[in-house]
């Protein structure tokens, strides 16, 4: 029984120590179609702790939520920024 409590207790205990997910609003630059939110997208999926975005052409903006364990809101920038997309964090 110990063998078995002792792995399970392990798991748990890691998982209460992974950061909880953040969320950052970027307001876009340059978005002009519908084909932006696609280079949007696929920028952000290859950007390792990012585990979703929503892409609202509208209002212009993208909403990420990420691990900041793992990716800071200035690689999440510079990943916009690199797509072609300058961004500037919405509420600042």
């Amino acid at each position: 029984m110990r063998t078995v409590l002792f792995p399970a207790l392990l798991v748990l205990s890691n998982a209460a120590l992974a950061a909880s997910p953040h969320a950052v609003v970027f307001k876009v630059e340059n978005f002009t179609c519908a084909a932006c939110a696609i280079t949007i997208t696929k920028a952000l999926d290859r950007v390792a702790g990012v585990s979703a975005r929503s892409v609202d052409a509208k209002t212009e903006t993208v909403r990420i939520t990420f691990d900041p364990a793992r990716v800071s809101e200035a690689r999440l920038a510079a990943a916009l920024r690199d797509a072609g997309f300058p961004a500037v964090r919405r509420g600042h």
